[in-house]
């Protein structure tokens, strides 16, 4: 099991009432990524509607990975909350795989 104690988590919601399962699922789905690892250290999530006569009624999610070497961010749109959320930590996930299979990669190199 990951040790959490340094991992530190933040949500943000502009939101007027956040549905706590927008909480959930991101907090669950990043203390995932970094279970088992020592190369990320904590997350940040912000969840806004977007306002105006050009965007009613979509929502943008961003979710940062503050891992080494660099951080991480994706920035997703949608008509609901939920779903951009969950295309943001989709995409993060992605983006982390990818620099850990590189990281081992490096690592393997003479």
């Amino acid at each position: 099991m990951a040790d959490f104690v340094n991992f530190d988590y933040e949500f943000y919601s502009e939101i007027d009432q956040p549905d706590q399962a927008l909480r959930r699922e991101a907090e669950e789905r990043m203390r995932a990524l970094a279970e088992g690892h020592r190369d990320m250290i904590g997350a940040s999530v912000a969840v806004e509607e977007l306002t105006g006569s050009e965007t009613p009624h979509r929502y943008q999610a961003r979710v940062v990975a503050y891992i080494k070497p660099d951080n991480l961010v994706a920035v997703e749109k949608a008509e609901h909350a939920l779903p951009a959320l969950k295309a943001a930590l989709d995409a993060l996930e992605r983006q982390v795989r990818d620099l850990r299979a590189e990281m081992r990669d490096k690592s393997r190199r003479p």
